[in-house]
């Protein structure tokens, strides 16, 4: 089977905030040449979404049918919209031309070589426990992630990809934590006895989010296998492993102003 996979774009807040205008035009005129691509060869095309279709929700936990509640003229819309429009894109090449689709709604992801300054959680809370930094949350620390471990997103992206199914479907793991209790966690981890510093919380930034796996399960029969425990032990000992001029090298401006 040819299939082609359009997983480009900036998912970085820092990255995409600092290039809006490509972040844009890769989730339109991007996905535009490659749905006329895969009609011309006859090929399958998979889409990576992203739970940030869903905004800052409503519902909770977040199944595929809910429309979401997204800011178009926020700092964030540049990435939420321009996926959004991809899926919309997808679904009328689809529709109207026939074209297989693929659409999967990737939720927060994490494992080793994740870079140390993209303003993902995760990388930046171990990264500042390795430097001896405390752990900085915006907001009060209540809003939620569900972290998965790539490994699991690549197996459920795996499935969608081979399935028949041509609708969204969520790829996460629906073991929802505050980050205040994820910050807890990772200072456990990685044995430090920083302080918890708080910070107001970026315009826009969801409030929660958790997958509402239901349809994976069902019509993939796809499930996240590995815990949080074991995935963050993994990834903790990828981070100890760089050498110190890649722990050490960040921009402070760009790195604290969007850690999400």
């Amino acid at each position: 089977m040819d299939a082609i996979l359009h997983f480009a774009s900036p998912a970085s807040p820092i990255d995409y905030l600092k290039i809006p205008i490509q972040t844009l035009k890769v989730g339109s005129l991007g996905i535009h040449n490659l749905l006329g691509l895969a009609r011309s060869k006859k090929s399958r095309i998979m889409i990576a979404s992203t739970s940030e279709v869903y905004g800052d929700p409503t519902v909770h936990p977040q199944p595929e049918e809910y429309y979401g509640n997204v800011n178009p003229v926020g700092p964030r819309g540049v990435y939420d919209e321009a996926k959004r429009f991809q899926e919309a894109m997808t679904m009328a090449y689809h529709t109207y031309h026939k074209v297989d689709t693929r659409i999967v709604r990737i939720f927060n992801t994490y494992g080793p070589r994740m870079r140390l300054n993209d303003g993902r959680v995760l990388p930046a809370f171990i990264g500042q426990a390795l430097r001896g930094e405390d752990l900085t949350i915006f907001g009060d620390g209540l809003q939620t992630r569900s972290f998965c471990y790539v490994d699991d997103l690549i197996e459920g992206i795996y499935r969608l990809l081979m399935s028949d199914y041509v609708l969204p479907v969520n790829i996460g793991n629906p073991a929802e934590i505050t980050i205040k209790d994820f910050a807890e966690e990772i200072i456990k981890l990685t044995g430090t006895n920083q302080k918890i510093v708080f910070k107001p919380l970026p315009k826009d930034d969801p409030k929660q989010r958790q997958p509402d796996i239901t349809k994976a399960r069902e019509i993939l029969k796809w499930e996240p296998k590995v815990s949080r425990a074991e995935g963050l032990k993994i990834t903790y000992d990828y981070f100890k492993s760089l050498p110190k001029e890649v722990l050490y090298h960040r921009d402070h401006k760009s790195f604290e102003s969007f850690i999400r």
